[in-house]
């Protein structure tokens, strides 16, 4: 799979610099963690999910999670675990090519018995998404997990979820974020991602964030995700690929403040009309959003529209300019540092403090490619939304 390899190879041809790269879930974690992008979630009740996740393949889908957890109702759990087996068994035997494949579940005890349900179809699940995780939660989730593994007989990853009130309260913040550390630091090579409930944490305090404002507008919220990405998400080998969190709205809303969303790239007719379009539908606030995720250290996002997935990959391609700055500074004649003007000559390129930042950039061009000079995110929407 690829990054736009729902649309087709002309159309790619005539956006990218450098095109996205291709991978899949026997890929190096690195790489996977880079890729995952909008992180697709579906309850895992849904009666006809196999043709559900396969038409969401069509649309760009990277990576889905097939949820037993929040998004379905305590009793329905028996009868979702029978479906997603019924679903995988579906998927294997139409020899389907599905997107990563992740399964949301409640308790520890589900993985292995999952695991041992799917039997060989096991071989369609890249691992596991682990709600409400701490240190003594966790700790059961990552032995859980390794014994699926030695059913399976295959890699599986695990995607902890951020979201406990623990984490949230101050007098407790520092304390659970130093044991989720040793947690997920014991298991590196399993942790795929860590993925951020922020809807757990507006819930404890009543909170619920309107279409005009981002997560980072709601300054609890805010103040936790900047913890986590100070303790888990540093550059320095010791971070951790942290996804965005999830965008809520989807349909029209009362609109109170000024759309968000400039006009400035929108200048011909069909882009206006996308711009009226992505306004209407409340996606400007999703487009900054996205913006305030990767200015804030976070890499793709969890998303519960299929309608979000686009403008998170078109916001997730490199630039041309970040991408003639990345290679400037990791050029071998600058390893000794130094100052220099960027080949756009509108800015200073330092070249031993922006290096963490170029080496990330050009792990994001890799599987999101680079787009063309003159190439921005409008028509990559507009290519991605016309086939």
């Amino acid at each position: 799979m690829r990054h736009f390899g729902h649309i087709p190879a002309t159309a790619r041809a005539g956006l990218f610099h450098r095109e996205p790269c291709h991978f899949g879930a026997d890929s190096p974690a690195h790489v996977l963690a880079a890729a995952l992008g909008a992180t697709l979630y579906s309850p895992a009740t849904r009666p006809r999910l196999a043709d559900d996740v396969m038409k969401q393949v069509g649309r760009g889908v990277v990576s889905m999670v097939l949820c037993l957890e929040d998004s379905i109702d305590d009793r329905d759990v028996p009868g979702a675990e029978e479906n997603l087996v019924r679903q995988f068994a579906d998927l294997e035997e139409r020899g389907a090519e599905p997107p990563l494949l992740f399964i949301r579940v409640r308790e520890a005890g589900q993985m292995p018995d999952l695991v041992r349900r799917l039997g060989t179809s096991a071989r369609l699940l890249s691992g596991f998404v682990l709600p409400k995780f701490t240190e003594e939660r966790g700790g059961r989730f990552m032995e859980a997990l390794a014994v699926a593994e030695n059913i399976c007989g295959r890699r599986l990853f695990a995607m902890p979820v951020l979201e406990s009130p623990e984490l949230l309260h101050l007098e407790t913040r520092r304390e659970t974020l130093a044991g989720i550390v040793r947690t997920v630091d014991a298991h590196r090579d399993r942790v795929l991602a860590l993925r951020l409930g922020v809807t757990d944490f507006c819930s404890a305090y009543g909170l619920r964030r309107s279409p005009d404002m981002t997560a980072y507008d709601v300054q609890i919220v805010a103040g936790v995700i900047a913890d986590v990405v100070n303790v888990l998400g540093r550059s320095d080998g010791t971070g951790f690929t942290i996804t965005g969190p999830v965008w809520e709205y989807f349909r029209l809303q009362e609109r109170i403040f000024k759309p968000q969303l400039r006009r400035s790239p929108f200048m011909e007719q069909r882009a206006d009309e996308l711009r009226t379009a992505l306004i209407e539908h409340d996606l400007d606030g999703l487009l900054r959003e996205i913006e305030l995720d990767r200015a804030n250290g976070l890499l793709g996002k969890t998303c519960i529209h299929p309608s979000h997935v686009l403008p998170v990959h078109a916001l997730s391609v490199v630039s041309h300019e970040e991408f003639s700055d990345a290679q400037d500074i990791l050029r071998p004649e600058r390893d000794g540092g130094g100052v220099l003007r960027s080949a756009y000559t509108n800015k200073m390129n330092e070249v031993k403090p922006h290096r963490a930042w170029a080496e990330r950039t050009l792990q994001r061009a890799e599987v999101f490619g680079v787009a063309k000079e003159d190439v921005g995110f409008v028509e990559l929407l507009a290519a991605g939304l016309v086939k």
